[in-house]
């Protein structure tokens, strides 16, 4: 990688080797944090100087020899020549002074002492590291001033042979100390002037010592190395040395000392390296991607990424020519290897960071590092410095992850259990202390499953659903089978992950089972475990538990008692297998309660429910219409988490059997304000409810769409019994649209035999028994809707709202060709109680029309089509429309005939009913009595005057003379007359025969007027 970053620095040592070569020594000392390029850069200028001819002596400190005495110092010393004599002499020396230092050397164990002042070293010691300098200092002198370059020898030996015939004195060596050098900045030496094109090569420094990581240097070099930096002023001499400055606090205190003396030296030169910035990242990329708009592009990101760190940036490169993201095993893998290069207690810091997470008070920091708080501060200044943070925060993720799967399993969880407890001692929120806790095989103490309870419960609220779950399942673990406490927890469990995934929850049941016959689940828990296990479709399991808490008697008035009886309500609606035949109306359903009576206690999803319930068993739903507004006006991010879905979509349910305007609106709204905690669940059960919501107003393509919707809510699996809900609509849409083929294999999937004991089941039989009717299989049909009346009369809901089996059997019956018992089933349906409601009506009615005598059909199927309309059914109405054009032609009224089939017709593109478009399409339309066509001539353009149309168009649209009035701001006389006139124009006799294209001609006027 080209250090175009770095092309100031590298010109400035160019300038300081060339002065060199006139004998002026420097010290350069390379100061910046890790990452910045210092030791690529210190190779660079090793690699021009041996170019020149210089002899390069190389050190490289670690932190592992910090304890060898004179390490750096022999790394130095081993690559001299040992054939002259300079070289043998510099090895002897060197074993002397390993021979002296020991008695001064730290033990492995410890922390590298600090490096002793020249005052407190030994005499003998002191003559050993000034033999070692002035044996350096005659290595470096040049065998000749000038020699040609194409002469020279590439290694410069002969120099250093030359060199070892002068030998300085350790008095010359002090006064070259002592005499001030020139300014290095001004390069006053002819032989440091530019060299002319075609002259020799300038003389070039001869001896370059380069040492990198100083700041790992042991003691006794450091103080070598001070010996020769006082002595290399006027040498040619060349001290680079590379070090991070950031380290300092962690440090030894010895380097700090080395360090202040190092930069007092006049000729020392400090270079300072800083991260890149954006600017000089972007012209990195540029050059490796040759791609400038792409280096722009990426340079934000990439400089985020890193920091400006040199080695993270070459990670981020390789990983963006690999895969074109970040990868663990690339920049990952830089981060740990930046990590590597920093001291102990930084590591310590920044293991401790991530396992705390992002910006952490730095007491707690040093704690759990095991650092004082000082040092917590310095390292966190470093951990920037490097580029591995940004402010209080690590720069990505993966450095996290990265530290973390580093440490052996066992640290991490002493670190984590660590930081928990910390955490709790200083009052810290649950839901922070869980976040350690839940990373935890098994957390330990009381204290952690009280936090972790209390975690959950705050991360339900929030709408953390699976925050809420991990908290609950380390809670689980800090629980050992067996142990108090446990069974509950375990319900709570169940009761949350039933909100996102309920066959997620399924293997739990098992325990729950056994822990509720053991007698340690409560009453409240195995109330809901029942539903759990009904939900699941194991009724046989639900069953024991059902009779163990009815038997069990709970006290009168309590909470249990309460629940019990509002579930044994749900039951006889949803689950009515299971339920008691006979109960006591709960107070408010038609009995009050005594006086001196306490409150009734329950739980908010209990009382609604079984009101709601008990009114759609009974009949009664457009008694509680008021309520099922109530419960659902209620609704909010406080509502009780156990079973939240349920008193809304019974509320739904009133709404949907009496077929209220306002449900799909309401089913709108709830599923464009979702629920807090988010959940899947409710979702699909809501616009399950919505398919239902479309069909009843015969949007086919709507009832598909959501049927499709709830199903992706979540998987079919987890659906459970409840899956008849949907599968159920999906059949009934797609039979009415004519896709037969796409509706038999929605019949093809596997559903739980369970299903067909429940409600959900009824929603299923009956669009089965539609698919059989329309596809020819009439016998089929008619056991699919038997089917569901005898179910319905066994479990006592034989009531209207639920499917309307008699009318659909009573269909079966007329394609058999058996008018009678089709007859006497609509009869029946009629004289049901509850049975004065349009839908109810209006199928019955329609049956007894087709089945009857053809001059009673148009007034019984008049009154149908009224109530179809009340209802906003559009398929119904285009069944009846239907019939009435059959009926009219039947009777040889042709005119009304096709006023019927063109309304029809006009439905049937709003519907998209397939089998009913191809129906109507086939019915005989005579051309020589045309309707007049507004906007055609010979149309009513010459009849009807503007405010006539706008009148007609609103009456062929259902309005009465008083809403007219209304909508065009006049009087409903008004209206009468203009009908008079519309009908004497048009030759009609009532409204009924108006043409239903009046409705599209006069649209615009009306929106006009209303504006």
């Amino acid at each position: 990688m080209k250090l175009v970053e770095r092309a100031e620095q590298e010109k400035e040592l160019e300038r300081i080797l060339t002065e060199c070569c006139a004998g002026k020594g420097a010290v350069v000392l390379l100061d910046g944090p890790g990452g910045s390029g210092k030791t690529e850069l210190l190779h660079r200028a090793a690699e021009t100087a041996e170019r020149r001819g210089a002899l390069v002596l190389r050190a490289s400190c670690s932190r592992a020899e910090r304890a060898l005495p004179f390490g750096v110092l022999g790394q130095l010393l081993n690559t001299v020549p040992t054939t002259r004599e300079p070289g043998a002499r510099l090895h002897a020396l060197h074993r002397r002074l390993t021979e002296t230092a020991p008695g001064t050397t730290p033990s492995p164990s410890q922390s590298p002492s600090p490096s002793p002042s020249p005052a407190g070293i030994g005499p003998e010691l002191a003559l050993l590291l000034n033999e070692v300098a002035a044996a350096i200092l005659e290595l470096a002198e040049p065998a000749e001033l000038a020699e040609p370059a194409e002469t020279q020898p590439a290694d410069g030996s002969h120099r250093a042979a030359a060199g070892a015939a002068t030998k300085p004195t350790a008095d010359a060596s002090q006064n070259a100390v002592a005499s001030p050098t020139a300014d290095a900045s001004q390069n006053t030496d002819p032989a440091s002037a530019p060299a002319p094109e075609h002259a020799p090569h300038p003389p070039t420094p001869h001896l370059l010592l380069a040492i990198d990581n100083l700041r790992h240097a042991d003691p006794a070099s450091l103080d070598c190395l001070l010996y020769l930096a006082r002595r290399t002023a006027a040498a040619r001499i060349v001290l680079l040395l590379a070090d991070d400055a950031t380290d300092d606090a962690v440090a030894q205190a010895g380097r700090s000392q080395f360090r202040t003396e190092l930069l007092d030296q006049p000729h020392t030169r400090r270079i300072p390296l800083a991260p890149l910035t954006e600017e000089q990242v972007a012209a990195l990329l540029g050059i490796h991607l040759d791609d400038p708009a792409a280096a722009e592009r990426l340079a934000p990101e990439f400089h985020a990424c890193s920091g400006g760190n040199l080695l993270l940036l070459r990670a981020l490169l390789d990983d963006h020519d690999l895969s074109g993201g970040v990868r663990k095993e690339g920049y990952g893998r830089a981060v740990l290897r930046q990590l590597g290069r920093l001291d102990a207690p930084v590591v310590a810091v920044a293991r401790a960071l991530t396992v705390l997470g992002g910006a952490s008070h730095p007491e707690r920091l040093a704690r759990l590092a095991g650092v004082d708080t000082g040092t917590a501060e310095t390292a966190l200044g470093i951990l920037e410095s490097v580029g591995l943070m940004d402010g209080p925060v690590l720069r990505h993720d993966l450095t996290r992850q990265a530290v973390l799967d580093d440490l052996a399993p066992e640290e991490r969880d002493r670190l984590r259990r660590t930081a928990a407890s910390l955490m709790y001692e200083q009052g810290c929120p649950a839901p922070e202390i869980a976040l350690q806790l839940t990373e935890l095989e098994r957390p330990d103490g009381d204290w952690s499953v009280d936090v972790l309870l209390e975690a959950a419960e705050q991360e339900l609220f929030a709408g953390r659903t699976h925050r809420a779950v991990a908290a609950l399942e380390a809670a689980l673990r800090a629980r050992g089978e067996g142990e108090p406490g446990r069974p509950a927890i375990e319900a709570r469990l169940v009761q949350v992950r039933r909100l996102f995934d309920p066959a997620a929850a399924e293997h739990h049941l098992a325990a729950l089972t056994a822990a509720a016959h053991a007698g340690d689940l409560d009453p409240a828990h195995t109330i809901d475990l029942v539903r759990q296990l009904l939900w699941q479709g194991r009724p046989v399991e639900a069953a024991p538990l059902l009779e163990r808490l009815r038997e069990a008697r709970p006290e009168p008035h309590s909470e249990v008692a309460a629940q019990l009886e509002d579930t044994e309500r749900w039951l006889a609606w949803t689950h009515p297998t299971l339920a008691r035949r006979t109960h006591r109306p709960a107070p408010g359903d038609g009995q009050r309660q005594r006086p001196g009576t306490p409150p009734r206690p329950t739980a908010s999803w209990s009382r609604p429910t079984a009101l709601l319930a008990d009114a759609l068993v009974g009949g009664r739903a457009h008694e509680v219409v008021g309520q099922a507004h109530q419960v659902l006006k209620d609704r909010g991010p406080s509502y009780d988490l156990t079973w939240p879905e349920e008193p809304a979509l019974l509320a739904l349910g009133v709404l949907l059997c009496t077929d209220s305007p306002d449900t799909p609106a309401w089913c709108d709204r709830l599923l464009r304000e979702g629920h807090t905690p988010y959940s899947p669940t409710w979702m699909g059960l809501l616009s399950a409810t919505r398919a239902e919501a479309a069909l009843r107003l015969g949007d086919l393509t709507g009832a598909v769409e959501h049927a499709h919707q709830a199903l992706n809510h979540i998987s079919p699996n987890a659906w459970g019994v409840a899956v008849g809900a949907p599968l159920g609509s999906l059949v009934l849409a797609t039979t009415r649209m004519g896709h037969y083929d796409e509706a038999g294999a929605y019949l093809t999937r596997t559903v739980p035999k369970p299903v067909f004991d429940t409600r959900y089941g009824l929603h299923y039989l009956h669009a089965r028994g539609q698919y059989h009717l329309a596809t020819g299989h009439h016998h089929a049909a008619l056991a699919d809707f038997l089917a569901c009346g005898d179910r319905m009369r066994a479990w006592g809901i034989d009531v209207p709202g639920v499917v309307p089996w008699r009318t659909s059997a009573a269909e079966a019956w007329l394609e058999l060709g058996n008018r009678e018992q089709a007859a006497r089933l609509a009869y029946d349906q009629l004289g049901r109680p509850g049975s004065n409601g349009a839908r109810a009506r209006a199928a019955a009615l329609r049956v007894l029309a087709v089945g009857g005598p053809a001059t009673r059909r148009p007034q019984m199927l008049a009154e149908a089509l009224d109530l179809y309309e009340r209802c906003g059914d559009r398929y119904e109405q285009i069944r009846v429309l239907a019939d009435l054009g059959a009926a009219y032609h039947e009777l040889g009224d042709n005119r009304r005939a096709r006023t019927h089939v063109r309304r029809a017709r006009h439905l049937v593109a709003l519907c998209g009913a397939a089998p009913l478009s191809d129906g109507l399409l086939s019915f005989p339309d005579d051309a020589e009595e045309p309707v007049p066509m507004p906007g055609a001539p010979g149309g009513d353009n010459g009849l009807l005057t503007d405010s006539e149309r706008r009148v007609a168009a609103l009456a062929v649209g259902g309005y009465t003379n008083r809403e007219i009035a209304a909508k065009l701001f006049i009087t409903p006389s008004t209206v009468e007359q203009h009908l008079t006139r519309v009908y004497r124009k048009l030759g009609v006799r009532c409204r009924k025969d108006l043409p239903v294209e009046l409705a599209t001609s006069g649209s615009e006027a009306v929106l006009a007027q209303e504006a």
